[in-house]
């Protein structure tokens, strides 16, 4: 059975900085696309930023150069580092898992609120 289990999540003036961490169990993690998708009410679910068992990193326009994606494969974890948090940030971060660039599971998700 897949879990996958985020955590970071919490209230942060703008400006400020969020660290989510994403562990997962039952799958075979270093084989695994991960990514992370946010949902803010309203408004449509959008993938945020992925990465490849490689290593291969996309990000949305809307947080490159803010938002860092990375993955310890020993710890069966990817994390999204978010930095200059803006108040348009604020959503419900999902994990998943990314097969051929479509989400498969999908972990419970995360509030950020970014208070301006």
């Amino acid at each position: 059975q897949v879990h996958l289990v985020e955590s970071g999540g919490g209230l942060v003036q703008a400006g400020g900085s969020l660290r989510l961490s994403c562990t997962a169990s039952g799958i075979i993690f270093r084989i695994k696309g991960m990514g992370w998708y946010r949902q803010a009410p309203g408004k449509q679910r959008e993938l945020v930023a992925a990465i490849t068992p490689g290593g291969t990193i996309n990000y949305a326009d809307s947080v490159e150069g803010r938002f860092t994606i990375s993955r310890d494969n020993a710890k069966n974890t990817v994390y999204l580092q978010m930095d200059s948090l803006k108040p348009e940030d604020t959503a419900m971060y999902y994990c998943t898992t990314m097969t051929g660039g479509r989400p498969g599971y999908w972990g419970q998700g995360t509030q950020v609120t970014v208070s301006s």
